[in-house]
């Protein structure tokens, strides 16, 4: 019997190539959403914000309780990250919150196989 992982949708404060399980086997689809369609994805997403001030900012602007838990994730095949994507100038060296008024630009990040290449076998497969 084949175990099968549930895919998983992450809320992500940034995306790195470093988080995909299969980066050489995948293919990465990346779309814009609107405040309505990032709210509507958070209301059911796994936090993995690693900023208390952050994790605030999310929660003001998609109205849901978005908890500060600093972890390491990896996308497998399946799995989608929800990203707010700080927009604008760099923060300074040892600025510990965002201003109040930062602008996130919200996106959809899915992880799926890569096209032409059958998926790779789950573990526990037979």
């Amino acid at each position: 019997m084949a175990i099968v992982d549930t895919p998983t949708t992450w809320l992500l404060n940034s995306f790195s190539l470093s988080t995909l399980r299969e980066f050489a086997e995948a293919d990465i689809s990346v779309r814009a959403l609107s405040s309505d369609e990032a709210r509507a994805i958070a209301a059911t997403a796994r936090s993995a914000v690693g900023h208390a001030d952050t994790a605030e900012l999310f929660s003001r602007q998609l109205g849901v309780e978005v908890a500060m838990d600093r972890r390491t994730v990896v996308l497998a095949l399946g799995d989608r990250a929800l990203v707010g994507q700080h927009v604008g100038e760099r923060l300074a060296i040892g600025t510990l919150t965002r201003p109040q008024d930062a602008e996130v630009r919200w996106l959809l990040v899915e992880v799926k196989a890569a096209r032409g290449r059958p998926p790779p076998p789950t573990s526990g497969s037979e």
